[in-house]
């Protein structure tokens, strides 16, 4: 049976441009440059992806959990309309002090995902913006963790170094994360013989 790759994806900073004020419709927002052909090169070259991310937006009561279905729904739409196709969306609902298992860095939504999959995370990648979300891939035993500086990508590289915590990789956005996903994969599958 062939192994299932796959590939985490925070949200907000990474597929679409963040907000101080939160994405609380569809119309707020908006695929960050690149995005959209980055997941299609995932799906072409045989990537499952699942987008992991935190949505305290529900229990701050700015976004009920039916307007956020809908975001996510037409975040499918608009990805699988350009050739891509997002697998699965796990989410918090929590705000950070209420100790849930499954905000970032908690690794709880990750596990969730490897149990409704069966995902082998010593093989699986994580892609964020957050010191937060290499947190959570190395808390998890993902064996890949890639910062993009899009969204909070440099006010991240500072404080993972202060926690010395070091991403596999650094992308300048999820378009150049992919590109290097793509490259380091074939690696493993030709290896190059000497």
């Amino acid at each position: 049976m062939k192994k299932q790759k796959v590939v985490f994806l925070d949200r907000d900073g990474v597929i679409n441009r963040d907000s101080p004020e939160y994405i609380k419709s569809w119309s707020e927002f908006e695929f960050l440059p690149g995005s959209l052909e980055a997941l299609k090169q995932l799906t072409l070259n045989g990537f499952t992806i699942i987008v992991i991310t935190n949505q305290s937006v529900i229990h701050r009561k700015m976004v009920s959990v039916k307007t956020l279905e809908t975001i996510h729904a037409k975040m499918k739409e608009a990805v699988q309309s350009n050739g891509g196709e997002i697998k699965d969306i796990f989410f918090c609902p929590h705000l950070p002090e209420e100790g849930c298992d499954c905000r970032k860095p908690k690794p709880g939504l990750i596990y969730n995902a490897r149990k409704k999959y069966g995902i082998d995370l010593e093989t699986s990648i994580m892609v964020g913006d957050s010191a937060k979300d290499i947190q959570c891939a190395r808390n998890a035993g993902c064996g890949c963790a890639i910062l993009v500086q899009t969204g909070n990508g440099v006010a991240a590289e500072t404080l993972l170094k202060e926690r010395r915590i070091h991403p596999d990789f650094v992308a300048r956005d999820l378009l150049a994360a992919v590109n290097w996903i793509i490259a380091r994969n074939h690696l493993k599958a030709h290896p190059v013989r000497s």
